[in-house]
């Protein structure tokens, strides 16, 4: 008997004697296999000895408790069930009231977790108590921890209990310590949001405006999502009824500080759409312009990225009279993040606005824009104009804007050259091919060469993409001989594309195409005298071994294939061609004087082999 209750206290003995352990690892490894030793206690155990123990256990490394506090969470099976999760709230309680932020934040989570399992009876008879201890603590850090948990005991709670709930949090929404009504303002966004509008008008944005005005503009700037929240509890119908949130709203517009400004930039499409359009109209048009022209370069930052937004929601002619000249004003900013955020956004007025107002207002600010010397802002713009070719159509977006955009495809900044390759196909499918071919064309080739890796990495997908919209014929004419006379350029760069070129184009052409073309390029690039072209054109072979062994018939290509979900199983020809033109280079490249040749070739080949064998 005393050798089986030995072997029961084993556990809990190891456990104690790893949390003591001077290894902080070793005492976190505990921590993480307490679900393994509960199990092994049993439910009653678990109660009576582990979670007295490791009430007593909160002075530990910060990583530890933060485990301690994450894990209590998950806990409620090993303890008996939620009639028994109460047992769990007193280590809790103990982190909470921890000076590391980390520990508190998980035991406020996991108090939450605890909350949500527990019955009314328990809510009211442990938790709600619990959240008084906290909220009446000594120091500031367990009443920043009780803050957060209001919500979930609220809702569990009998009116009387939720009266006391919402005095004990205007007493730390009126607290001393600026963190502690910074952290109140935080959760008083998510804590009316389960009372009924009635008690938002009347408990609720008294709290609100309370911090509103406060000295800290620190806590100031937390409540513009209080407002946000309190908005969209209480009905639109109401709030015009109701000043107290309006003046309360003006105040932030006009806050002197402008983190408080920006915090209202950047939240005021929310406050839009939480209030009714008297309001919009009212108040927040000509508070948006007065943001759009305000002194810090942030808050004009954040209101630019609100523009589309907000917009969408402001009758027309408040827009085109009152709005558009503050934006157009963003143009010539002296920001260039300010600048650039515009350039973010501005395209998104184009549906708003329609093609003529549109033609009209945004296309010279396009214009202007692309010429803006921070490159960031020319990328921006070039990336949203499919919203604007959706609105007026390409043939007014090429007469306007394709000027502008054939200068910067040879910018001196490789960023927005390689913005305008990524958007070539989509101008490219838009265009069409005649347009293309005579605008275009010479340019997209012209990358091949570039300076920067990655823009002639950029180029050749450039030119496979394209290969996809126009089609294999379109390529084989406008593409691979530009591709062949590259082949033979002396300067070794243009020829390392060539090999990049066919292997990333090769899946978008047909056999004979590969065939006609692309076998001769590889075989003269065969015997380069550059060791890294050879290398480059052993891996091309493996790409065309890849793509002859999928190909089904002469006519298809592998996109084609993937692009309609089917999967190739090869053909004679293919084979045939492996075996005459790619492996008799191969086994030349496997003979090389250079180790790295002679490794990508060998590789090929096994791919051949393989293929030979499936």
């Amino acid at each position: 008997m005393e050798a089986q209750q030995s072997d029961e206290l084993y556990p809990i003995a190891v456990l104690i004697d790893e949390l003591k352990h001077d290894d902080v690892l070793l005492r976190l490894n505990a921590i993480r296999r307490l679900s393994t030793i509960a199990l092994a206690l049993g439910p009653e155990r678990t109660r009576e000895e582990l979670i007295p123990f490791l009430d007593e256990s909160v002075e530990d490394e910060d990583e530890v408790l933060t485990a301690l506090s994450e894990e209590l969470g998950g806990f409620v099976e090993y303890v008996g069930g939620p009639e028994y999760a109460h047992v769990l709230l007193s280590p809790l309680e103990n982190l909470a009231a921890i000076e590391e932020l980390l520990v508190r934040d998980k035991a406020v989570e996991s108090l939450n977790k605890i909350c949500e399992q527990l019955s009314q009876d328990q809510v009211e008879q442990y938790f709600i108590p619990l959240i008084t201890r906290l909220s009446k603590a000594d120091w500031f850090t367990a009443k920043i921890s009780a803050t957060g948990i209001y919500k979930v005991a609220y809702t569990k709670a009998i009116p009387s209990s939720q009266e006391s709930l919402r005095h004990g949090f205007t007493a730390l929404v009126h607290d001393d310590t600026p963190m502690v009504r910074r952290q109140a303002a935080i959760n008083l966004a998510k804590f009316l949001r389960v009372m009924t509008p009635e008690l938002v008008i009347t408990e609720m944005i008294p709290l609100f405006q309370h911090l509103a005005s406060d000295d800290q503009d620190s806590v100031r700037l937390l409540t513009v999502e209080v407002l946000v929240a309190s908005a969209e509890v209480v009905p639109k119908e109401q709030q015009a009824s109701h000043g107290m949130l309006l003046v309360a709203l003006r105040t932030l517009f006009e806050d002197k500080s402008w983190r408080v400004r920006y915090m209202v930039a950047d939240k005021f499409e929310k406050i839009a759409k939480a209030v009714d359009e008297e309001v919009i109209g009212r108040d927040l048009v000509p508070a948006f312009i007065k943001l759009l022209k305000d002194t810090e370069a942030e808050v004009r930052t954040a209101i630019a990225g609100q523009i589309p937004g907000f917009c969408a929601l402001v009758e027309r002619d408040a827009l085109l009279n009152e709005i558009m000249p503050a934006v157009e004003d963003l143009v010539s900013d002296t920001s260039q993040q300010v600048r650039a955020s515009l350039g973010n956004q501005i395209s998104g007025l184009a549906p708003i606005l329609g093609k003529q107002e549109t033609t009209e207002h945004l296309l010279p600010m396009f214009l202007q824009m692309l010429k803006d010397d921070f490159p960031e802002v020319r990328l921006n713009i070039i990336s949203k104009l499919e919203l604007v070719n959706n609105v007026i159509g390409i043939e007014l977006l090429s007469q306007s804007l394709l000027p502008a955009i054939v200068q910067l495809a040879e910018d001196k900044q490789w960023r927005v050259r390689l913005a305008i390759i990524q958007h070539i196909p989509l101008l490219a499918s838009q265009l069409g091919v005649d347009f293309f071919d005579e605008k275009l064309s010479s340019l997209c080739m012209s990358w091949l060469g570039d300076t920067v890796f990655s823009i002639r990495e950029a180029s050749t997908q450039n030119l496979k993409k394209l290969t996809e919209v126009f089609g294999v014929k379109w390529a084989n004419e406008q593409i691979v001989p530009k591709v062949v006379a590259m082949g033979a350029h002396p300067n070794y760069l243009y020829r390392m594309t060539t090999c990049f070129a066919v292997s990333t184009l090769a899946p978008a052409l047909s056999l004979p195409v590969i065939e006609e073309s692309i076998f001769p390029i590889l075989s003269n690039l065969v015997s380069d005298q550059i060791p890294n072209i050879r290398f480059n054109v052993a891996k091309s072979y493996a790409v065309l071994v890849d793509v002859l062994k999928r190909l089904p018939d002469e006519k298809e290509t592998v996109f084609s294939l993937e692009k309609e979900g089917i999967t190739g199983k090869g053909c004679a020809k293919g084979e045939e061609l492996m075996k005459t033109q790619v492996m008799p280079n191969l086994e030349k490249l496997m003979d090389d004087d250079d180790p790295d040749v002679r490794f990508f070739s060998s590789a090929a080949a096994k791919g051949y082999t393989d293929s030979m064998e499936t």
